[in-house]
């Protein structure tokens, strides 16, 4: 969800003024400081759409800028994004190979939003969005809402503008889950990340986890590769 700012302090305005680019490639030339020595979203909210869920099951990314979506251009006005997105999906996807031929991109259907649950997390994600900046302390640097907009107020219309303006939040797992295939034909690899059926071969990344974590997965992933290491380095002794 994207606001206009009432006042010219975002990265947005940065943006705009040659002088304000400047200071902020001086900041982090000399002081390893300032917008560029950070990403592009400054706060993270963990928290809670519904009171009986015992964790967060929504995240929010805060961007001190705007722009129609990731890596374009940003807006010529003074804008912030609220993103939303949800930790613990219930959609699955699928990923397949389309030809013998290892160059051949697969095909892949993710299949957002196909779960009810889904769905109704997200609405209550976007409500809680606006709620929040409605709040006190950031109403004052509010000046309108952009996107969707003041007349998107039914599930519907949230709904379609989640699906025209969402995308991946670029955690993608569990496509190589970990599991005995005896009980479950479609996992890949066992407790010790071997390949099932193939030799010397192990999968260690975000594609094992049987489902996603109720996060980042930087974190997790270096804790699967140390993990790895230990394995490797026990099977070699």
């Amino acid at each position: 969800m994207i606001f206009e700012c009432s006042k010219p302090v975002t990265t947005n305005d940065d943006l705009q003024s040659v002088w304000r680019m400047a200071r902020m490639g001086l900041e982090y030339v000399f002081a390893r400081q300032g917008p560029m020595a950070v990403g592009i979203n400054q706060g993270g909210i963990f928290a809670r759409t519904n009171a009986e869920e015992a964790t967060p099951d929504v995240q929010f990314h805060v961007a001190t800028l705007s722009s129609d979506m990731a890596g374009s251009p940003t807006h010529t006005f003074s804008g912030f994004t609220m993103s939303v997105c949800q930790l613990r999906p219930k959609s699955r996807g699928w990923v397949r190979i389309k030809s013998t031929d290892s160059a051949q991109a697969p095909a892949m259907q993710p299949n957002y939003l196909s779960q009810p649950g889904d769905r109704i997390t997200l609405l209550a994600g976007l409500r809680l969005a606006r709620r929040l900046a409605a709040t006190r302390a950031l109403k004052p640097y509010v000046k309108s809402e952009y996107r969707p907009g003041p007349n998107a107020q039914s599930d519907e219309d949230l709904l379609e503008f989640a699906k025209n303006t969402g995308g991946t939040i670029f955690h993608p797992s569990g496509t190589c889950k970990m599991g005995d295939i005896a009980r479950d034909p479609g996992t890949v690899v066992d407790h010790r990340l071997r390949v099932h059926g193939v030799d010397s071969l192990r999968v260690v990344d975000c594609s094992i986890m049987p489902t996603l974590v109720s996060g980042n997965t930087n974190v997790p992933v270096t804790m699967i590769a140390e993990k790895a290491c230990d394995l490797i380095l026990s099977d070699a002794r």
